[in-house]
């Protein structure tokens, strides 16, 4: 292959990445606060949790809720999941409801909060939650997601990629 050639393929392929990664940070911050409302099914989800306990979405109305999905394996869900879990210990008592739902394996999932606890309640959506959170707006089904509803049920953020402090501050203002 000769120089230029290469040149050209390097700079194609770079150009490709490039705009990849733009597309793909646009789409990681790009949040939708339309106020829709979520429909009645969406209340009727029910996921056992680690512990046996059973994480039923009904009850969970009439406060803000943060629904973040996650896994053991995807390193960004791993590194957001303390400052989920401070947002949860710091407004719990203003109202604020996290839920984690975890898409994975149930042992997995076990074994890492065995290490790893989090004050807030975690369902086992296990592989099927794929199907719910592309139903939520996550066409890809990438992780981590996460859903924010106000008090009333409206949808008020919902985000594809790793949460920053920011977005916590912005919607706790909300």
């Amino acid at each position: 292959m000769n120089q230029e050639r290469r040149r050209w393929l390097t700079f194609a392929i770079a150009a490709t990445a490039a705009t990849a990664g733009v597309a793909g940070a646009v789409w990681q911050q790009r949040r939708e606060s339309s106020g829709e409302s979520m429909g009645a099914d969406f209340w009727t989800h029910r996921f056992e949790g680690p512990d046996g306990k059973e994480v039923a979405f009904e009850q969970l109305k009439g406060k803000p809720l943060l629904l973040n999905f996650w896994a053991t394996w995807c390193p960004p869900c791993i590194e957001e999941m303390p400052m989920i879990d401070a947002f949860f210990r710091e407004n719990a008592r203003n109202g604020w409801q996290v839920v984690g739902l975890a898409i994975d394996q149930p042992s997995a999932v076990r074994k890492f909060l065995a290490k790893t606890p989090v004050s807030y309640p975690v369902g086992l959506a296990g592989l099927d939650g794929t199907e719910f959170v592309k139903a939520l707006g996550n066409t890809k089904g990438g992780l981590p997601f996460t859903l924010v509803l106000d008090a009333k049920g409206q949808r008020l953020a919902r985000k594809m990629g790793k949460l920053e402090s920011a977005d916590l501050a912005e919607w706790q203002r909300a």
